[in-house]
């Protein structure tokens, strides 16, 4: 079986290495980590069994989903929570457990059919949630779709869409309870993420490192002048 993993980010690429090293005597794979690479030209000559999508931030050309079979992991039970920002979105509405939604790509947004879904918790910083997403992908809903194909089902139930988050919307609100503070400054805490935020004066304050203790939370803080960002 050939096998492509595209992915951007560093948790993903490293279980993706762990995959591939497992595999090795049984499965051909290849890792895309740059979206340039990601080309009609080069999977027609690879001609991939699957092309596993797990937390790649572009757009997949029709050309690509249509001619191959494409999967994408997408962090709700959907059809709730169709859209960006997945992971923000649930935590802000107070959503401790969500599932893993592995689906194949269509033209709709994350309205694929479905292949699988696995439980996963919501505790812990943003990083520490998307290195154990990484681990139930990689680990099982990866070798279980190239293991039993299943064929993915179509959604059911009622579409709530989600909208993607924009940087502006990582400020820490003055009214926010700890609960609120702790969850936003969590939320943020990963990879390639703009961090919870306050502005006082000159400054930005950005948060990572959050720890709730009782009615108290404590971070740590970087502080940045507004001039130089």
């Amino acid at each position: 079986m050939n096998i492509v993993i595209a992915t951007i980010k560093s948790w993903n690429i490293k279980q993706a290495e762990l995959l591939k090293n497992k595999y090795r005597d049984i499965h051909k794979f290849t890792i895309i980590t740059n979206r340039e690479e990601l080309t009609t030209e080069y999977l027609e000559e690879f001609q991939p069994d699957y092309i596993f999508f797990p937390h790649w931030s572009y757009i997949i050309p029709a050309e690509i989903y249509d001619r191959f079979p494409c999967v994408v992991f997408h962090m709700t039970d959907l059809p709730f929570g169709r859209g960006g920002s997945p992971l923000q979105n649930l935590i802000v509405r107070g959503i401790k457990d969500t599932k893993i939604s592995a689906i194949r790509v269509t033209e709709g947004i994350d309205a694929g059919p479905v292949y699988w879904k696995e439980p996963l918790s919501l505790d812990g910083s943003a990083e520490e949630i998307f290195e154990r997403a990484a681990g139930i992908i990689f680990q099982v809903m990866i070798p279980k779709i190239m293991e039993e194909k299943p064929v993915p089902v179509p959604q059911s139930g009622e579409v709530v869409a989600f909208k993607r988050r924009k940087p502006e919307e990582s400020e820490i609100g003055t009214e926010f309870s700890p609960e609120q503070v702790y969850d936003y400054i969590r939320m943020l805490d990963a990879e390639g993420y703009p961090k919870a935020f306050l502005d006082y004066g000159a400054y930005r304050l950005e948060f990572t490192g959050a720890v709730k203790d009782g009615d108290e939370v404590r971070a740590e803080v970087v502080f940045r002048r507004k001039d130089h960002e």
